[in-house]
């Protein structure tokens, strides 16, 4: 990846750029645009040969001293070997936890080709492994019915080593619009990225898009070019909505690549906020794995990964398929709509303070379970025939106390709706689960 920031050349304000002006000149077909907005939740992969020493992806050879370099191009190759590499439970995991599409890195900075490729023997295909991963990774994600996408770098390190320039980002010479070897190199690639592997429904260019995108949509018209041609920034989501498509991608630690040391991750409830903000706000979140060199995925991400899943296989009706509704968020709630229904993503119920209905002792610790709390969300306006549910749960039963009741019960006044809700169904054997609860509204708006 890039350094934070370092996308925003096409977005707009406050990130700069026009998006205005993209459009223009764009390639994308409205309706896989479209199509595309209602994702939602994407899978990032990086991965690549220099992942066998914990370091950030690529970025090392800026700087390197020639002996790092040589070593670096020369050694790694003949030692990469994922033994452990199983693409097809890396997308069983990422159905069951409801991610839409996949970009795997195809290319990084590095040259490094994880596709058997014609043009270069820096690919994986001369390592001790010798098999495609990109065409498993293909086949896997494919056969789970998620979208296929490609990251593509049309910087080249090997490019710039193999002539002589030094290794570098953001100068002329290196750049594949004043490189002629290196744009046809890159053309090349693409190609056999877009002829060698089916369908491919996403492109992400980290770098000059200009003379690929084209060659993208001659040879793939239905392909969608995210970064290149859309705003994607990166390690943020954007203060507001936008007016366009727009995808972040965002790490689940500090570093794209996997790191065995120094790491700090985000919880699973950060993921989950990041999805809500991100939906709210009309966009996708593209987060980032990094596989091990041996090619498991690490437990830490993995945990992290099933926490989002389980919410989204309760809440998965607010987040995919939806629209950001006039005003996207009130203090405690983000709001979606689909239609006239509204859907309050609830991140802040004091569930400590809430009324406890269920009669019985539990063991220490925090607890949602069977507990009754009041909510208002001023924003929000019904009609006569609005009915408030709280995804995942019928309302019409407490395990362990039939005499509770616990339906949503509801009114509207000047102040807005008041809610009253309970956490009725029993998520975790502590009795906790204090990630957001979502409330259903039919026949609604957000005002």
């Amino acid at each position: 990846m890039t350094a934070p920031f370092e996308d925003d050349q096409n977005a707009p304000a406050p990130f700069g750029g026009s998006v205005v002006q993209a459009a223009q000149v764009s390639g994308n077909r409205p309706d896989r645009v479209a199509w595309f907005r209602t994702l939602g939740l994407g899978l990032f992969i990086h991965w690549s040969v220099d992942s066998q020493l914990g370091m950030v992806i690529s970025h090392s050879l800026v700087g390197a001293s020639a002996d790092y370099v040589r070593r670096y191009f020369d050694e790694l190759p003949g030692t990469f070997c994922p033994e452990r590499f199983a693409p097809d439970e890396w997308a069983r995991l990422a159905k069951v936890c409801g991610f839409r599409y996949v970009v795997f890195t195809t290319k990084h900075h590095n040259g490094f080709c994880m596709f058997a490729t014609s043009t270069t023997d820096y690919d994986v295909m001369h390592t001790p492994y010798g098999r495609d991963i990109t065409q498993q990774v293909v086949a896997a994600f494919r056969k789970q019915g998620l979208a296929i996408g490609f990251y593509f770098s049309p910087d080249d390190f090997s490019v710039l080593h193999r002539q002589g320039i030094e290794i570098a980002r953001g100068r002329q010479e290196v750049d594949p619009l004043h490189n002629p070897d290196l744009m046809a190199l890159n053309r090349a690639q693409l190609r056999e990225l877009l002829t060698h592997y089916g369908p491919v429904d996403l492109l992400f260019f980290d770098g000059q898009a200009e003379g690929l995108k084209q060659l993208a949509w001659e040879l793939q018209p239905d392909v969608v070019v995210t970064r290149g041609d859309m705003a994607t920034p990166e390690q943020r989501l954007p203060d507001r909505a936008l007016p366009g498509p727009w995808e972040s991608c965002i790490t689940m630690g500090t570093a794209w690549q996997y790191q065995p040391t120094n790491e700090t991750y985000k919880s699973g409830r950060d993921l989950i906020l990041l999805l809500a903000e991100a939906r709210a706000k009309g966009g996708n979140l593209l987060l980032n794995v990094g596989p091990k060199p041996d090619g498991a995925l690490p437990e830490e991400q993995i945990g992290r990964l099933m926490e989002l899943g389980l919410w989204n296989f309760i809440n998965a009706e607010a987040v995919f398929g939806v629209e950001p509704c006039a005003l996207v968020r009130e203090p405690g709630a983000w709001y979606t709509r689909s239609g006239d229904t509204v859907y309050a993503i609830l991140t802040d119920i004091d569930w400590a303070q809430a009324e406890d209905t269920t009669g019985h002792s539990f063991a220490a610790g925090p607890r949602t379970y069977g507990k009754r709390a009041a909510v208002t969300l001023r924003h929000v306006r019904i009609g006569p025939d609005t009915v408030v549910s709280v995804l995942g749960q019928s309302g019409r039963h407490l395990e362990y106390n039939d005499a509770a009741d616990p339906a949503p019960r509801w009114r509207q006044d000047e102040a807005g709706l008041h809610v009253s809700l309970m956490s009725s169904q029993r998520i975790y054997d502590a009795w906790g689960w204090d990630n957001p609860v979502v409330l259903k509204i039919t026949r609604a708006s957000v005002q």
